[in-house]
């Protein structure tokens, strides 16, 4: 099957100390044996990713960036933390190990078991044949899932002090304000009024409290091998939390673009969303709230939020580079996708659509 999880040699100034990682992963797989081949996954900006193939075992494991990171950025362990518990829950994979002894290479991490299957981006590989049937019903399941984590009882399953849900909206948008201003850089375009309006269109009370991904995407998800329009599972869980799930929805849609959207839009596209049979951001709306029985009114709220929550992370990327902290060619252009990102979100606050 095409769309393999493919890695790709260690970037240079990203090396891992790998005698240092078999070290401390042998105190919990004492049996351990032979040779790793390390290499790197080459997607994904933020957290760095390798994979650690032994000859009879695969494993993967994660660590924050090099360089200067947000204070509550990059939290190795809240991603351990809830894989750990959302496991028999929904699709993730299973966890192994993690340490915060940064003496071993220099900062926390974990590991996990790999987790076998395909991992699209932006299209659906032309030999799997699909038509729009096989694109609904990834579209579905993957929605679903989102659902059936919004419905798992935190508490239950020992993420009751996980975070705070009360306050989480307002949290939320002068926290992402806050680190759009400690990230700005002078070429980018503040976009104070895109700011202003979320602070005044705040909801009055928030709509429950649910475990929350905030970063839930198509390819931020491993395909179930023989089977990719089921998710095997879910990925990235850095910023994981407990809060309003409208505003997990509204993250989600903001990555989800239509094969009609604007050339701006179309730019950012990350993941399959406009194969057909993909469902278009109503109809998701439509979805989840009856799947749900939540009510979604006054949803322009939180899928502008999802934009500039966006805006800012990919701000805060192209910061470390435009800084000389991190010299990775990918993100010499973020800073024109950060300016894209707060005109989708000046265009959405005027026109009220999806």
């Amino acid at each position: 099957m095409s769309a393999e999880n493919l890695t790709v040699d260690v970037r240079k100034g990203e090396e891992l100390n790998i005698a240092a990682v078999e070290a401390a992963l042998k105190t919990v797989l004492p049996d351990l044996s032979g040779e790793a081949k390390v290499t790197q996954y080459p997607s994904g900006a933020s957290n760095l990713t390798y994979a650690l193939d032994y000859p009879d075992r695969r494993l993967v494991l994660r660590r924050p960036p090099f360089g200067d990171k947000p204070k509550s950025g990059h939290d190795m362990h809240r991603e351990y933390r809830v894989m750990t518990a959302l496991k028999g829950h929904v699709p993730v994979p299973e966890t192994v190990f993690y340490t915060d002894d940064t003496a071993i290479i220099g900062a926390e991490f974990y590991v996990m078991n790999r987790s076998e299957g395909p991992l699209v981006h932006k299209t659906i590989p032309g030999d799997w044949n699909w038509g729009e049937k096989e694109g609904r019903a990834l579209c579905e399941n993957f929605f679903q899932t989102l659902v059936d984590m919004h419905s798992v009882d935190y508490k239950a399953v020992g993420l009751g002090d996980f975070g705070k849900p009360e306050g989480y909206v307002n949290r939320q948008i002068t926290g992402w304000n806050r680190r759009f201003e400690a990230a700005w850089t002078d070429d980018v375009e503040k976009f104070e009024d895109v700011q202003e309006w979320l602070i005044n269109n705040m909801p009055a009370k928030e709509r429950g409290a649910a475990i929350i991904h905030g970063d839930y995407r198509i390819d931020n998800c491993i395909l179930k091998d023989g089977d990719p329009t089921q998710i095997e599972a879910i990925l990235d869980w850095e910023i994981s939390a407990l809060g309003d799930p409208m505003m997990d929805l509204g993250n989600t849609l903001a990555y989800w673009i239509h094969a009609d959207d604007p050339p701006f839009m179309q730019m950012m596209i990350r993941q399959p969303s406009v194969a057909p049979g993909m469902m278009r951001r109503q109809e998701i709306l439509d979805f989840y709230a009856e799947k749900t029985g939540a009510n979604v009114s006054g949803f322009q709220f939180y899928y502008v939020y999802g934009i500039w929550r966006l805006a800012v992370i990919i701000q805060q990327i192209y910061a470390r580079f435009y800084r000389g902290q991190n010299d990775n060619p990918r993100f010499k252009d973020y800073g024109q996708m950060t300016t894209a990102l707060g005109q989708l979100a000046r265009l959405k606050i005027k026109t009220g659509e999806l």
